[in-house]
């Protein structure tokens, strides 16, 4: 069976190119130290947004706005993007991305808060994805919570489920693996998902929402 070797990866992780406003918020990441998505990640998830289409999103883990562009650029013109982050400077270089990208202030929702504050409120069933790039101990919560926000056919997907490349490696028990192991088995063997591990960057964990049968 073949695989991907480095050049490979290269390649496809540079197949979609970013453009300058993409780039101006990649810059903006490295400056206040924050790890935005890879470009192979930003474009599956514009795929994934695009496939579903894509009205109301949920997103945990704005940054400064890298992820929320590919998003915004999948969905319908009409859609609404609903954002959450602990940092307000965070969601502050992330205006800063829309404005460049002309997304009007009315495609954005941006909510200053903690995750799992914020999901709780969130209507039951009222969104078409469900992205989460946010503290990876707490992933089966978001999960969870995707789980209720999300219609009948929506999609979840989790950035960084490979942990770095721990997580396939049984004998790396930190939390942070294992916490993303079982996730991912939990996935796998639900009836209320049908899920794939996409090999993007670090892994991206994909779900369709079912009704419980398939």
């Amino acid at each position: 069976m073949a695989t991907l070797g480095p050049q490979s990866h290269v390649f496809a992780e540079s197949y979609v190119a970013e453009d300058y406003v993409l780039a101006d918020a990649r810059a903006r990441s490295t400056e206040i130290g924050v790890d935005p998505v890879d470009t192979g990640t930003g474009a599956a998830l514009r795929l994934l947004t695009a496939a579903a289409g894509a009205r109301a999103v949920v997103e945990v883990g704005t940054g400064v706005g890298v992820s929320s562009v590919w998003l915004l650029r999948g969905m319908r013109p009409d859609g609404v993007l609903t954002t959450i982050d602990l940092e307000p400077e965070h969601q502050r270089q992330a205006r800063l991305a829309f404005r460049e990208g002309g997304f009007t202030p009315s495609r954005t929702r941006l909510i200053a808060g903690r995750a799992l504050d914020v999901l709780p409120r969130l209507a039951d069933g009222a969104y078409d994805m469900v992205f989460v790039d946010g503290d990876r101990t707490e992933y089966p919560q978001y999960v969870a919570e995707a789980y209720r926000l999300l219609r009948p056919g929506g999609v979840v997907a989790v950035a960084g489920a490979l942990g770095g490349g721990r997580v396939p490696d049984p004998a790396a028990r930190d939390p942070q693996s294992v916490t993303l192991r079982e996730l991912a088995k939990s996935v796998r063997d639900s009836d209320d998902w049908l899920p794939a591990l996409l090999p993007v960057a670090d892994g991206l964990l994909t779900a369709v929402r079912t009704n419980g049968a398939r």
